[in-house]
């Protein structure tokens, strides 16, 4: 019986090893690293590009039948954090997004951010409030169509993706004026 579960244990970690991970990055905003100017917001005191980054995924865990991105401030002096972008319905046939992206143009949603808009909306933390982090997420989902809207709250989309999710990559980037 030992001899049994060693071999098991033992296959369970080379099909685990040999697993790849659900994983972000972007050729524009790398981990832990400040963005440049372009990925600034261009309102509310702000006057960067306020293009989106370019983002590539790869390993999406099987199922995947479409994907949404999110974009989240937790630093901002809110209580609540603040939404850059929500973005959902997205193909699984894509696995990149150009930089400044249309969305609409890949059959997918965005939904309202918290500067009252749709669409990307660039970092634009308080003048003198140091550094923000922005945590740029996709999720691999299990449904081709979200049932929600471009009016549907942050707050809802969010609990929406926590809970049916098969998984998700985040890249982290930061921003100070």
């Amino acid at each position: 019986m030992k001899i049994i579960n060693t071999s098991i244990l033992a296959l369970s970690l080379i099909t685990l090893s040999s697993a790849q991970a659900f994983e972000l990055n972007s050729s524009d905003i790398q981990e832990g690293y400040p963005m440049a100017k372009t990925f600034e917001y261009n309102s509310w005191g702000c006057n960067g590009g306020n293009q989106s980054p370019q983002l590539t995924w790869k390993d999406a865990p099987s199922g995947t039948k479409s994907f949404a991105i999110t974009v989240y401030d937790p630093d901002a002096p809110t209580g609540s954090g603040f939404w850059h972008w929500i973005a959902f319905n997205i193909p699984a046939s894509v696995n990149e997004l150009a930089r400044n992206v249309n969305i609409k143009k890949l059959g997918g949603i965005e939904s309202h951010i918290d500067y009252g808009t749709t669409g990307f909306g660039g970092a634009c933390p308080p003048q003198g409030h140091g550094m923000h982090r922005y945590q740029f997420t996709v999720w691999a989902l299990p449904t081709e169509k979200l049932e929600l809207n471009e009016n549907t709250s942050a707050a809802v989309i969010g609990f929406t993706l926590n809970n049916i999710a098969l998984g998700k990559s985040k890249l982290t980037a930061t921003y100070t004026r």
